[in-house]
């Protein structure tokens, strides 16, 4: 290279504009050092495990801003930004709940957390509902949305399975009865049950199965089974809330085509994890390496190559997303703060841990969520992506990611993963000593081309006939 040449390159460098503009270049495969260079970094010890709602997760969202904005992709977050805050409200009790109720005469009865009840799971610091008898074995149980069902039954396994299912299907709360003792249950009333952190002005988060569930010990279960149907239960517990925040990183690329600028692609990863927890063998960074720097990396590499050269028809949206990992709050912030109007989105892809290849799977193919619900993973499929239904489907991960958030509201929105069940999910060990970057290097290149495709087509994605969520 000439020296005049570098000092141009240079110059370009300054005033930041990327190297690949210089002489128009435009590159066809994905760029290996930027992919480890943003794993390095997302996935560092220094990020501490970019906790949801934290401090590092904002830097981590900084970061992505920065990025976004050096590929030329325009903001999109609030004020002329990258960055979007939420406001959540995170609650948490002061003391110990107890219940109250009145049996026949007019008597109140109180119990007492740890004594008579406990608490595996609380939506909600002060509720109240009329007494629902429900016998398994009898009947078949339905939710009523104004009711504390009692579930009953000969099999316990089954019993606390339909409770729950009564639970997430809007029942006030559900109670079983406890198999342990009353040392075990003095024992689990140590520590006072926990509230989800809520995003301002919603109840409940559209991913985590957020909802009351009491077990009760088997005397307390003796009073309730003599107490009329529609008896009034009554919940409360003390309780201090604090507001707190959230990140997102949202970038747009504004389409080309008068029309079909207007059906927008929403690109889109989470890039928060766990944080600092419980240490395993010394380790307390759960570092999120493959979940889901690995996906943020994907959507910053796409970012990248979609913002150099001719700009796309369609108008293409890049949104990293906080609070995944506590009740996709970040996703469902986004939702209702789009940077286009919402019924412009015509389809969302989400980039879930993609580090590592799935043994269930060829070692070149990725999976999509809910590959029957749509007739996008054909389409995607069909123009060389190298996609399969999801192999897993027990694991119902059409429901586990941010995609779902969106595909409740209708917009068709899936998941592109190849993760295998591997042991360190949720883990410290999900580290960048366990990616395998020659994988992850391929699955970002071999999504470019359909993706392009997509992106100036006038595809239209929609739902197949039941299913939509």
């Amino acid at each position: 290279m000439k020296s005049s040449d570098i000092h141009f390159f240079l110059s370009l460098t300054v005033i930041g504009v990327p190297f690949a503009a210089y002489g128009q270049q435009e590159s066809a495969r994905v760029c290996a050092p930027c992919i480890r260079a943003h794993m390095e970094f997302l996935a560092s010890d220094a990020l501490r495990g970019r906790g949801s709602a934290t401090h590092d997760e904002l830097v981590a969202a900084t970061y992505i801003a920065s990025e976004l904005r050096a590929y030329r992709i325009d903001p999109a977050g609030e004020a002329g930004a990258y960055v979007q805050r939420a406001i959540l409200i995170r609650r948490e009790l002061t003391g110990p709940p107890r219940m109250t109720f009145k049996v026949p005469g007019g008597e109140t009865i109180i119990w007492h957390f740890g004594k008579d009840f406990l608490v595996p799971s609380l939506a909600q610091e002060n509720f109240s509902g009329g007494l629902q008898k429900i016998d398994i074995d009898k009947e078949i149980p339905q939710a009523r949305s104004d009711t504390i069902a009692l579930v009953m039954g000969s099999n316990p396994k089954n019993v606390r399975r339909v409770a729950s299912s009564l639970g997430r299907a809007g029942a006030t709360g559900v109670i079983v009865v406890s198999e342990g003792n009353p040392a075990q249950f003095e024992e689990n009333a140590r520590k006072l049950p926990k509230l989800a952190i809520q995003l301002e002005g919603q109840m409940r988060s559209d991913l985590q199965a957020e909802f009351n569930f009491l077990e009760i010990s088997a005397e307390a279960a003796k009073v309730l089974g003599d107490l009329p149907e529609d008896t009034m239960l009554h919940f409360e517990a003390p309780s201090k809330t604090e507001e707190t925040h959230t990140w997102n990183a949202v970038g747009i690329l504004h389409g080309t085509d008068p029309g079909l600028a207007q059906e927008a692609v929403l690109l889109s990863a989470h890039l928060d994890h766990l944080g600092i927890g419980q240490p395993v063998d010394g380790d307390e960074i759960y570092n999120g390496a493959d979940d889901d720097a690995s996906g943020t990396t994907a959507v910053l590499e796409l970012a990248r190559m979609l913002g150099q050269g001719r700009k796309p028809r369609r108008t293409v949206i890049f949104a990293l997303f906080g609070s995944e990992e506590i009740g996709g709050l970040g996703s469902m912030y986004f939702r209702e703060h789009p940077p286009v109007p919402a019924r412009e989105l015509a389809v969302g892809l989400e980039f879930e841990m993609l580090g590592r290849p799935d043994a269930a799977i060829p070692d070149s193919d990725l999976w999509l969520t809910g590959w029957e619900r749509t007739n996008l993973g054909p389409a995607l499929a069909n123009h060389g992506a190298h996609l399969v239904s999801d192999p897993h489907p027990e694991q119902n991960f059409f429901a586990r990611s941010d995609n779902f958030v969106l595909a409740k509201k209708g917009i068709v929105a899936q998941t592109i993963s190849s993760y295998g069940l591997h042991g360190d999910y949720h883990q410290p060990s999900d580290d960048l000593a366990h990616i395998d970057f020659q994988h992850l290097d391929a699955a970002i290149d071999s999504l470019l081309a359909p993706i392009k495709w997509l992106v100036n087509s006038n595809f239209v994605p929609r739902w197949n006939e039941g299913g939509r969520p």
